[in-house]
């Protein structure tokens, strides 16, 4: 399905993707603190929501 220099070019690229992700994240991570507070409610409140949704429908089917 892909060749071998595809392969070896998605999984590099994956690999450079998470390791610049991470660095931003970490030079960012003060700013994030200060004014992103309670935003874990947020993603708590979310994956509740889904999750009755789902409860829902394999409930009503």
């Amino acid at each position: 399905m892909f060749s071998k220099g595809q392969l070896i070019f998605g999984v590099l690229f994956a690999i450079a993707f998470i390791i610049v992700l991470a660095y931003t994240y970490r030079k960012d991570l003060k700013l994030h603190k200060t004014h992103y507070k309670g935003t874990l409610w947020v993603l708590v409140a979310f994956i509740s929501f889904i999750g009755m949704i789902v409860a829902i429908k394999v409930i009503f089917t």
